[in-house]
């Protein structure tokens, strides 16, 4: 379930200087996350552990986020996980905002969520820099992982394997 707030004169470069909190900005309006799960928490940290352990073990570095703030071309939004490399973490790290979409992002379905607004928020972060966007859906036990060129489906019980 996602709630409007109004805003007045709340624009997309307020949100890179100051996100609030729980919020994205989304077709030029301030917009509340939520619908989040206890089950979507739990993936969430699964998430951030696996991701975490794959980075020490191959040894690229970076860190892995829960809710970063960062931009697309036209939104500014909060991916419920994220990676940033070495190079994006030295350059960033201070800043309040990620001016670009991370490399690596999941979003996690919650069960008010639609399938094309997911699919059309996965498109955003490609557009902007986003090499690979993870859309897991709980319910369905499938996760889609989709590249400027591909999408590939895996289900309970696969092993996901990508770049």
């Amino acid at each position: 379930m996602v709630m409007t707030t109004e805003t007045e004169q709340f624009t997309l470069d307020d949100f890179m200087k100051n996100p609030p909190e729980n919020m994205e900005w989304v077709d030029e309006k301030l917009v509340e996350k939520t619908g989040m799960t206890l089950r979507h928490s739990e993936i969430q940290a699964n998430l951030v552990w696996y991701w975490r352990t794959y980075i020490n073990q191959s040894g690229k570095g970076g860190k892995v986020y829960v809710e970063m703030p960062c931009r697309t071309q036209k939104q500014g939004r909060r991916p419920d996980v994220s990676y940033l490399t070495p190079e994006l973490l030295e350059r960033y790290r201070n800043e309040p905002t990620l001016p670009q979409s991370p490399p690596l992002v999941a979003e996690i379905a919650s069960p008010t969520d639609v399938a094309e607004e997911l699919l059309a928020k996965a498109q955003e972060y490609l557009d902007f820099n986003c090499q690979e966007v993870w859309l897991v859906f709980p319910e369905g036990r499938r996760i889609l992982i989709l590249t400027g060129n591909q999408t590939i489906a895996f289900q309970s019980g696969d092993s996901v394997s990508t770049q």
